[in-house]
Order: structure tokens, then sequence, then C-alpha cells
């Protein structure tokens, strides 16, 4: 569909990637990850056409339509949501047009002339058309999107330059997945995206009938919705199967792969400029020589980049507040006549880290400003624990900054026993490096303003944090920063956030915040999502017999048994209504299990075979034992096989 052949782009004097040789099929499915400032957006824009290469080719097959979501800057106006996102169909709307003049002409012509006829023919021809196109439906495919995207009906009728950025993005995304362009190319699409939208999203893409690319800092979006992680390192850019948790396994191994050819390679020169210095002098070792010094200049040096510091990075830790932080009792807010909360109670107690979700405009904003007394309750009662003391992170905390300091001396007040590299070292996590830390808080764009504001707040922080959306604006890098310092702060954290990786890894508690109340559910995302599904917890799973293990023959590798699921687990399993994203993981396991029958197959038949050809009563004992060992595994898999199978056709 699309072939990069040897292809290579530099910003400046510096390579960001070179040597790309990339097919990209009808049904790519790709992450592109890769460290800030290695090229991950220029090779979206090449794929899109928008960026031109400086090395190699780019070859595109006739008729081939690509659509390119931009990280931000998109401007609408002029039509109402609806129309915006009709307007990508203007070919299918064009064909109803035609057929109703066709109508209209057929109406007033004699049935019996030639150019009735005529247009009858092209009546049928534009119907067909029209149907094939799946023209009936497009109304009710724009609101689905739209839905899904998080518009009400009440925003389809709104003008788009009413809306924010942020939703502007969202239009834009919806009419890319309307037109269904054979790629599309989306960089970094759940940023303006809550909760609720992403998880759509998930779901739309898996479904989406044509190629995708996509950059994304969320690893739970990549682990769902990716086959393929392309990563820009080292000034190229190298492919690995699975989603972005396979990656992190397979990218360790391919370093350590790297490393040890480099060492090879070191101990080759090294051996090579030996031989060379020793003997260039003597005339009978001329030929040799030379022969070495030719080798020495064809050897490709492998180049090993230093990793990206691990910042290491640990709040410090606040006075201990009272068991009880905060309680609601009976709480009611209103603005107007909007009700956004009636009856609110519950409890925040000492070590919550409470995760608020809920639709956009549900109201979990709000409940962080009434956490944080911004505002006021309308009714009720919200009692503040004993010596807890609230630290408020806003989306928009930047407006309280002094904009004429710059970052490092600003964070240098803030945290005055810090030292200079402490003070830098986290900076560069939050993504300000090298002249950056001297830039006016002024000067910094709406995102770089927030994530500075972040970086400063945790460096004194109060026990009772509210942190609403802190994950905005942070690469993957600077998220693990942050959820590492909050798992190990040991006062009360509120948080809202779009991340579900972040969600999972971090609440121990779910606020859901929508209907006017607040439902509270123990647990992290993927609990609460089992408790509003009406999934029981998780049977353990007794532990199978093993069989027997055999000590493997020499240059034999050994191989973990498989533990078949107890009949009451796979009961359960079987009449489990899966979500579409732990049903995409049932099929991941069931191609997995396929693919180790397969390799299975193939051992049992060649220890069958070496069973055939006696070499001594030990080698024959030895290979019985394994062979006995494989057969037992693909009894396993077998019935794990079967189970998964069950569950998949159960979720049709």
């Amino acid at each position: 569909m699309i072939q990069l052949t040897e292809a290579g782009k530099r910003f400046g004097p510096k390579i960001l990637f070179q040597d790309l040789n990339w097919l990209i099929t009808a049904k790519e499915r790709v992450g592109i990850v890769g460290a800030n400032g290695t090229g991950k957006s220029t090779l979206l824009k090449a794929l899109a056409g928008i960026e031109s290469l400086d090395y190699g080719s780019l070859n595109v097959m006739k008729g081939i339509r690509a659509g390119y979501l931009p990280q931000d800057g998109i401007n609408l106006s002029g039509r109402t949501v609806f129309n915006e996102c009709l307007s990508v169909f203007e070919e299918i709307r064009a064909l109803e047009a035609e057929q109703q003049e066709l109508e209209r002409r057929m109406g007033e012509l004699d049935h019996e002339s030639a150019e009735y006829q005529q247009i009858v023919e092209r009546y049928h021809h534009v119907q067909a058309e029209f149907t094939s196109r799946d023209g009936y439906n497009i109304e009710s495919r724009v609101g689905t999107v739209l839905t899904g995207l998080g518009f009400s009906k009440e925003d389809w009728q709104r003008r788009v330059e009413e809306f924010s950025g942020g939703w502007q993005m969202r239009i834009a995304l919806a009419k890319l997945l309307l037109e269904e362009p054979n790629l599309l190319l989306l960089d970094e699409p759940t940023n303006h995206l809550d909760l609720e939208a992403r998880n759509w999203l998930e779901s739309y893409l898996e479904s989406y009938p044509n190629a995708f690319v996509l950059i994304s800092h969320d690893r739970y979006f990549l682990d769902v919705t990716v086959s393929r992680i392309a990563e820009i390192w080292n000034k190229r850019v190298y492919f690995y199967t699975g989603g972005y948790s396979k990656y992190e396994n397979q990218k360790q191994e391919r370093r350590v792969q790297i490393e040890a050819a480099y060492r090879n390679q070191r101990d080759r020169i090294e051996a090579l400029e030996a031989f060379i210095n020793r003997f260039r002098a003597q005339a009978t070792k001329a030929k040799q020589v030379q022969s070495r010094i030719k080798e020495l200049e064809k050897i490709e040096r492998i180049e090993i980049p230093p990793d990206e510091k691990t910042i290491y990075f640990k709040f410090p830790q606040p006075k201990p507040s009272g068991r009880i932080v905060a309680e609601f009792k009976n709480v009611s807010k209103s603005y107007g006549e909007k009700l956004v909360f009636a009856g609110a109670s519950f409890n925040i107690e000492r070590g919550d880290r409470i995760a608020l979700v809920g639709v956009n405009g549900a109201g979990k904003s709000t409940l962080i400003k009434l956490l944080s007394g911004e505002e006021p309750v309308s009714s009720g009662e919200y009692t503040l624990g004993h010596n807890a003391e609230v630290d408020y992170f806003a989306q928009d905390q930047y407006k309280v900054l002094d904009p004429e300091s710059s970052i490092l001396d600003d964070l240098g007040r803030v945290a005055p026993r810090s030292s200079n590299t402490e003070l830098r070292s986290i900076l560069g996590c939050f993504l300000f490096s090298e002249d950056d830390v001297f830039k006016r808080i002024g000067v910094l764009s709406g995102g770089e303003r927030n994530r500075y504001a972040l970086a400063r707040m945790l460096m004194v922080p109060s026990n009772f944090l509210l942190l609403d959306e802190p994950t905005n604006h942070l690469d993957m890098r600077a998220k693990d920063v942050l959820l590492r310092a909050l798992e190990e702060f040991e006062g009360t954290v509120v948080f809202v956030s779009h991340d579900r990786y972040f969600i999972d890894k971090l609440a121990t508690r779910v606020f859901e915040v929508g209907g006017q109340e607040v439902k509270v559910y123990p647990g992290n995302y993927e609990e609460y999502l089992r408790s509003k599904a009406g999934v029981p917890e998780p049977v353990p799973v007794a532990p199978a017999v093993k069989a027997k293990q055999a000590t493997p023959a020499a240059g034999q590798p050994a191989r973990a048994q498989t533990a078949p699921a107890t009949p009451a687990a796979a009961a359960e399993d079987k009449n489990r209504r899966l979500n579409p994203i732990k049903l995409r993981q049932m099929k991941e396991r069931q191609r997995a299990i396929e693919d180790e029958i397969t390799r299975l197959e193939v051992e049992i038949a060649d220890f069958e075979a070496a069973l055939s050809n006696f070499q001594s009563a030990q080698h024959s004992i030895d290979i019985a034992e394994l062979l006995e060992s494989r057969r037992n595994d693909m009894k396993g898999l077998e019935t794990e096989w079967e189970e998964v199978s069950e569950i998949i056709e159960a979720n049709k």
C-alpha cells in the first residue's frame, strides 16, 4: 500500500532516522514510540506527505488516501458540529441530490421517450452507487461517532467555532474516523479525550477496516489498539511484534544483543589495531597489515547511545493527618438551575488514592474544587479532617505562576535546600532540558506551564493532594516519575486522569461521578469496571498437579508447564460477558496458544524421531522424559484453547 525504501530524515545537522525500509500493508496497526525529539511526528508527517524525505523514497499505490490528525492547531468554523462531520460525505450527498433531481425529471417526462429511458438507467446506476456506499446510514454513523467522542445531542447543533481547541480536535478526529481513509495517521489522538472517549476509541479502532499508524504516550491505549510497535532509537526504526508491554520486554532483549555485538566489535577492532601498530614497520608483514587496515575501514561501527537517566523522585513526606481526611454529609452543589450533586455522602481516609471517573461534564473537576475549598457547597456539610492540609493542582494551575521568573530560579525558591543538579534533574524529567530551564514562565506554552506547575507542587507537597488531570502533557517517562512518587507518598491523593495505566497502578478506590451523585467502588479501574458489569471477583485457580519434570538433555531448553484452569473457573469465564478490551486480550491469548501448539508439535516430532535413533539407554530415557513432558504441555494448551475459544464464541 505504502512503501518506504532506505528512507531518512534530518533536522538541521541531526539525523532523526535513516535506512528505514517499511512496507505498510492494508491492515497495518502500528504505534510509533521513542524519546522526545527522535522524529516520531516527523515520520508521521512523511507518511502523510506533509514532510519530504532527505534520503530514500516513499511510494504510494494509486488510489490510496491517508488521513492525518496533528497534535493540535485545528481551527474549524462556519458549520454546526453535525454538518461539519457530514461534510466528509460530500460525494455521497451529491449522489443523493442527483437521485432526487432524476426522480423529479422522471416525473415530468414521457415514459415512452428515449430521454426517459436514459434517465432511468442513470437513476439505477446512481442508486446502486449510493446504496453500496452506505448512503442511507451516514447520519446514523455521524451520531454514533460524535456520541462516542463525548458530544451530547445538544452539542450537535452548536457551531464548531464555539468549542475550545481540545473539542475542535475531537471534531477533526470524528471527521477522519467517518472518512475512513486507507491509512489513518493519528498524532497523540488521546491528548484531548477523557477516559470514556478513550475507551470508545479503543473499541472503534479494533474494528477499523483499514490501516492506522499512531503516536501515543498512553501505555494501555497502545497495548489494546496496535499489533506492532515502531521505535525510533539510535537513528534507526526498529519494529516489535505486539503492544507496548511486549515491546518493553523485547527492547530489553535487543539492547542486550546490541551491547554484546558492540563488545565483540570493540574486541575485533582492538585486535586489528594492535596487529597494525605492532607490524606496521615490518616489510614482511606489509600484506597482512594492509589487509587488516582495509578490514578496519570497512567495519560499520556500532553505536550505543547513552540510556536516558532514570529519574528517581521522592516526595518530601508531609506530617500525618488524622484518620478521616475529608467527609461529605448529604452535600449538594448547583450552579443556578443546574444541579451537579444532590445528597453526596462519603469519607476520604488517610492514605487513600482515589480516582474520580465519569463522562465529560459530570462534575469531576467540580468535586475537586469543593474538596479544595475553591467552591462552596450549596447545601449539606463538608468537613476537612484534623491536620489535613490541602494542595490543589488545577488544569489551569499555571495562571498562579510569576510570568517574569525563570523556571530554574522559581523552582529554587520553592525548594531552597535542593542543589542545582537536583533541580535540573527534576525539570529534565518533566521535559525541560539544557537551556529550557532558563526560559521565563511567561513565554511557555499552556502545556509547558502546566508541566512546570506540577513539578513545582511536587517539591513541597501537602498531606492531601488534589490533582486535576496531572498526566496531561506528560510523556511516559514523566508519568512514570509521577506515578512512582505518588505510590510512595504517605499522604492522601484524589485525582482525575484519563490515563488508564496510571489509574490502574495508583488508585485504591474509584469515585464515579455522574447522575448528580457520587458512587464509591473499592479497588482500581479494572476492578471498578468489573463491579459495574456485575462480574464477581475471579476465583483463585487451584494449581494443577505437575507432570514429572524431566531434566533436559544437553542442548535442550527447559519448558514451563502449563496449568489448566479449574472447571469452576472455566465455567465462570465461559459465562462472563467481556468488555471489548478483555475480549481483545482473549483473542491475543488464543493466537499465542495456537503458536505454542505449533512449536510443540514440531518438538514432539523431533523427539519421536530421536527415539527411533538409538544412541544409549540413558539418552533414550532422557528423550522419553522430554517427550512425555511436551505431550503434557500440549494437553494443557489444547484444554486452555478450547476454553478460550468458547469464551470468544460466547461474546460474539
